[in-house]
């Protein structure tokens, strides 16, 4: 049985956390001269690098806006959101290569990096919509579309990438498909569809194609787990270290989006296929030795190629929160009540810092951080943490029935 008492005071840390995170972003991250956000801090929010993410332009416009739309417009939040909305807008689209979005720009907005994958335009797509649906502004609607098009055409090869970039690997040696390009867009879709729901038809159908991509092709159940890369037409390339790929904590994440899915239309075989994910991903990522979620798995037990595959980094427990208090909160199973637990202890014992507030991003196996600390870069800002602390605060409102 759920201990009241236990969850309430979790609820109350979450909401400090939540707190915490949201202020460490706007005291340290944003940039009052060009517009936008840095991400690049050590532990106590000092600036690092100048460099801008536009993976975290994106994220940031999103997170403040989700912000006001869970518990009401903020001056501050509000003023975060637009800023990365209009910094992105005036620096970060490539417009002569068909509005595909840089990956890295300086801090005053100048093209550093431009990468393949449509990871920019997914975020990009989620922040003005959800500031389309806190403010009526059409415009940021016509952009999400515009943007979520883009990136529906380029993950299901309908356009050549106006980018000339090209596939990864040459093509006519080994092509494949990526576990990140349908899990991601099924999330970007379940908010278009809340924040526009003209569309909802045709966002219905995109997350099934989602769903058909992710179950057909990645989840693999005889091998327990869903991987990461697999053939053009869901093979099994055992023979590479990149075909027994494992990720847990992007496992995770889909399937709380899967979950989501099922939801919404009733669907009790996808619920337990979400579960089934969740369970194979935790129990294959969980490190029995030091607790956490360990980073990459080889499926097989050979070594895995990329060397920082044993540390415990945020956004895979931000996720397995998520995951596990959702997956009880739908099935009322004791075993994802005592994950939620054990994942809450080790983010409490490790990834928190109630010093100099918001989470370390990386940590060594053992749960000390890497030296010197860092709680943003490139790839950590205002986006895992403080989503996970929301959608948890939520459904613990949810389960608590408060």
């Amino acid at each position: 049985m759920k201990d009241v008492q236990k969850l309430r005071d979790i609820r109350a840390w979450i909401q400090k956390e939540l707190e915490s995170s949201a202020s460490f972003w706007l005291k340290y991250g944003m940039d009052p001269e060009h517009g936008g956000v840095y991400t690049c801090l050590d532990r106590t929010g000092v600036r690092f690098s100048t460099d801008k993410s536009v993976w975290m332009q994106g994220r940031c416009g999103w997170i403040y806006a989700y912000l006001c739309h869970v518990y009401g417009v903020r001056e501050d939040w509000l003023r975060a959101s637009k800023s990365c909305l209009d910094f992105m807008e005036a620096h970060c689209i490539n417009r002569e290569a068909g509005d595909r979005m840089y990956f890295t720009v300086t801090a005053d907005g100048k093209p550093l990096r431009q990468r393949r994958y449509c990871f920019s335009e997914d975020f990009y797509t989620q922040a003005n919509a959800e500031y389309y649906a806190l403010t009526g502004d059409k415009a940021c609607l016509e952009r999400a579309r515009r943007a979520y098009d883009l990136v529906w055409q380029l993950n299901n090869g309908l356009i050549q990438d106006p980018t000339g970039m090209g596939p990864k690997t040459i093509p006519e040696t080994r092509t494949g498909r990526s576990l990140g390009d349908p899990m991601i867009y099924l999330n970007v879709t379940a908010i278009m569809r809340r924040c526009d729901p003209e569309r909802a038809e045709l966002y219905d159908q995109r997350a099934q194609a989602c769903i058909d991509t992710i179950l057909k092709y990645h989840h693999k159940p005889e091998l327990k787990c869903t991987l990461e890369t697999v053939g053009p037409n869901g093979e099994f390339m055992s023979d590479i270290s990149a075909g027994r790929f494992v990720n847990p904590g992007h496992d995770i994440e889909c399937s709380w989006f899967l979950l989501e899915e099922a939801n919404r239309r009733n669907d009790p075989d996808l619920r337990a296929k979400a579960m089934e994910i969740f369970d194979m991903a935790i129990e294959r990522g969980w490190d029995k030795e030091y607790g956490g979620v360990l980073y990459f798995v080889d499926c097989m037990g050979f070594p895995p190629e990329a060397y920082e595959h044993d540390m415990k980094l945020w956004w895979p427990h931000n996720e397995s929160m998520i995951a596990s208090l959702m997956m009880y909160r739908d099935s009322g199973d004791e075993k994802y009540l005592e994950w939620f637990y054990k994942i809450i202890d080790y983010c409490k014992t490790y990834f928190a810092d109630p010093e100099c507030g918001e989470w370390y991003g990386y940590l060594r196996r053992d749960g000390k951080p890497t030296q010197p600390a860092c709680k943003g870069c490139t790839f950590k800002g205002p986006f895992h943490v403080p989503r996970a602390l929301i959608m948890t605060d939520q459904l613990l409102g949810e389960v608590l029935g408060e």
